[in-house]
């Protein structure tokens, strides 16, 4: 897992250097609000159950005052089978971790390679996923020692539906289908479960504990703006609420879409361990809604 987390990190670096003339500002260099680039990040890869892999994807927007959005195309392309292969086209400031996968065959190799392209402000980065056996991550379970198995968040759109677990969001398979009218709100509810376990490496207590489950939504594709009435929805406890106790709960909040369209949401749910797993690539879980919006 340390090394997964120091190649995700040399991913990173090496999209300093690895792009175009255009190219002005490296990662070492101070954060600027605007002008500057987005670099893909490569978090790792994992084994899925049917025997085919999966790539976990974040990225990296420098922009820190502001959020950009980039379609699909040459400016923003993942290659070969692309262009298209369920990327954001749009990017939140700062460090994004997780935020979608790109499933692979059973028959791609580690001689193989995906590579994401984006070119904003006239710079463009261009970072490379393989099946690099140091890039193997487990981010559905990370074990602290013998007695301590940590698992991410459940989260469902419904009390009976079934249950989402894991950094596991694509377009590909929306979790969730809706409708909405532009300018109207539109309500999203999310049932949410964990195990409320907790480390700090050095198993000391916290102090202050923060709820054991949050929740983050954000427009991940759409041709408008979209408004949370809360991007981080207070959770109603059902039960539990404390470390250590098995936790229930769930939170609404409203989009509202500028304009009609077809749009993706993405919502994240973190557990104690933190946004991006406190590094660890676990855990914590993804999802995308898919809304139709009309006039």
């Amino acid at each position: 897992m340390t090394s997964a987390r120091l190649m995700s990190a040399a991913v990173i670096l090496a999209g300093g250097v690895a792009l175009s003339a255009g190219q002005i500002q490296l990662p070492a260099e101070p954060p600027r609000g605007f002008g500057s680039s987005i670099t893909a990040s490569f978090e790792g890869w994992f084994q899925n159950p049917d025997g085919s892999r999966s790539f976990l994807i974040g990225y990296l927007n420098r922009n820190r005052a502001k959020a950009m959005d980039v379609p699909i195309g040459p400016n923003n392309r993942i290659e070969p089978g692309g262009p298209d292969q369920g990327q954001p086209t749009h990017f939140l400031p700062g460090r994004q971790t997780g935020v979608f996968v790109i499933p692979v065959p059973q028959d791609f190799t580690p001689q193989q390679q995906l590579t994401w392209t984006i070119t904003v402000n006239g710079q463009t980065t261009m970072i490379p996923f393989k099946l690099n056996p140091d890039y193997n991550i487990s981010p559905l379970k990370i074990r602290h020692d013998l007695s301590f198995l940590n698992t991410p968040p459940i989260v469902r759109f419904d009390q009976n539906a079934p249950a989402i677990l894991g950094p596991i969001a694509t377009p590909l398979k929306p979790a969730l289908t809706l409708t909405a009218s532009a300018d109207k709100p539109l309500a999203l509810t999310v049932w949410t479960e964990d195990d409320a376990k907790y480390s700090s490496g050095t198993n000391a207590p916290m102090k202050n504990p923060p709820p054991p489950v949050t929740l983050t939504w954000s427009k991940y594709r759409g041709p408008g703006t979209v408004t949370f009435d809360a991007d981080k929805p207070k959770l109603q406890t059902l039960a539990g609420g404390g470390v250590g106790e098995l936790f229930r709960g769930n939170g609404v909040t409203t989009a509202t879409f500028s304009e009609p369209g077809e749009y993706l949401l993405h919502v994240t749910a973190n557990d104690y361990s933190g946004e991006g797993g406190g590094g660890e690539m676990c855990c914590w879980t993804t999802a995308i809604v898919k809304v139709s919006v009309t006039r």
